[in-house]
């Protein structure tokens, strides 16, 4: 039987981000709403989540990503506003945006997607929209229009600019008081 590890691509983010992330996490956790809230060390931009892959393919796997991520540039990313999916009246993802620099986000995803894609990891069906999930909304009426109206009131929330140079490919583990993840490969930004 062959051993699997559960395995994304993903940007970590910068102590600064992550004190700023906190914070709001902070703010919008004041409402009735059960929310599981990503706890501070955890919160990462995710590219791609792979699932399961067989423990002999995460070579192909990381090289695969390095092919996708080291000829483009490292760019500046601004972390901008709150907002949910699928909207503020309905949310079961909380996260936090960008502005400066979500194409170049949207390229780096792209590229990896399509490198993937040639080890036969299926394309998301929808483009990519860069975000950095900060609660997953658990099913339950109590406290939605106020945590709603808390986003709102965070739509201009300004989370800083940080330099994206570095993919990193994870495997996570699942524990009862949350994931562990553990880097598989580092990737560095090295176009021009």
């Amino acid at each position: 039987m062959s051993e699997t590890l559960r395995t994304f691509v993903a940007v970590e983010i910068p102590l600064e981000v992550r004190d700023r992330a906190r914070r709001v996490i902070a703010a919008l956790d004041t409402t009735p709403a059960k929310v599981k809230w990503v706890e501070p060390q955890n919160l990462h931009w995710t590219l791609k989540f792979l699932g399961e892959v067989d423990i002999v393919d995460t070579p192909a796997v990381c090289e695969a990503v390095r092919r996708a991520a080291e000829p483009l540039a490292a760019f500046d990313l601004g972390v901008w506003g709150v907002g949910a999916f699928p909207d503020i009246t309905r949310p079961r993802t909380v996260w936090l945006g960008v502005d400066e620099g979500g194409e170049a986000m949207i390229e780096l995803h792209d590229a990896i997607e399509f490198e993937l894609s040639k080890l036969g990891y299926r394309p998301e069906n929808r483009r990519f929209r860069p975000h950095l999930t900060i609660g997953r909304v658990r099913q339950s009426p109590e406290g939605i229009p106020a945590l709603g109206a808390l986003i709102e009131q965070h739509a201009e929330f300004d989370g800083g600019v940080t330099m994206i140079d570095e993919v990193v490919v994870f495997s996570s583990e699942l524990h009862r008081d949350g994931p562990t993840y553990e880097p598989l490969s580092h990737v560095e930004l090295k176009g021009h």
